[in-house]
């Protein structure tokens, strides 16, 4: 496992322990950073208009089509750092 790889999953354990609840945009955010990072872009049908939580999560995700795994995890975890 690279030294990048299991910076994230660290970033991943703490993500579930916050001092606070992030606000919901930040909360999509690390969301959105997690699944580009594990999944890759964004697949599937968008929500339907009455799906608001699924809908904001997919689009949020589909907001970062094109970036790569590895920034994906850099950003989540540096995300997840300011957090603490």
């Amino acid at each position: 496992m690279s030294d990048l790889q299991a910076a994230f999953a660290t970033a991943v354990a703490d993500s579930k322990q916050l001092p606070e609840r992030p606000d919901n945009m930040t909360l999509l955010k690390i969301y959105a950073l997690f699944k580009q990072a594990s999944e890759g872009d964004a697949s599937g049908e968008r929500p339907g208009f009455t799906d608001f939580v699924a809908r904001a999560k997919f689009d949020a995700w589909a907001a970062l089509v094109g970036t790569d795994a590895d920034t994906a995890r850099q950003d989540y975890i540096d995300l997840i750092e300011s957090l603490k």
